[in-house]
């Protein structure tokens, strides 16, 4: 991950063709203090995964598709698509797509 101190980071996010063939590949962009960007690779998968985090994360979907459901409220994304998920706030991936690309910000209590 890249810490910024005075210059300006730059890189390239990881095709889809890198996603994993089990799971999820999680790798950090960059780190600022309270904020943390990342990039997600979902491998395809039709079991919830449920989460619980003390961050704020704001996500969008590149490539592929996820189902989501935040505090009970479904939500079908594809790329372009966004939620924001409220620190505290359960929300389970209930389904991803082959080769799902996430970018995910979240903002990390002091």
């Amino acid at each position: 991950m890249i810490g910024v101190m005075g210059t300006t980071p730059a890189g390239r996010l990881r095709p889809v063709s890198e996603a994993p063939a089990e799971g999820e590949l999680v790798e950090g962009i960059v780190a600022v203090r309270q904020l943390v960007v990342e990039q997600i690779l979902s491998a395809p998968s039709a079991v919830p995964h449920e989460y619980l985090q003390d961050d704020d994360e704001w996500v969008v979907v590149l490539a592929g598709a996820a189902v989501l459901d935040v505090a009970g409220e479904r939500l079908e994304l594809g790329p372009g698509d966004w939620a924001f998920l409220p620190a505290g706030v359960r929300h389970t991936v209930v389904e991803t797509s082959e080769a799902t690309s996430w970018l995910a910000v979240r903002l990390q209590p002091d």
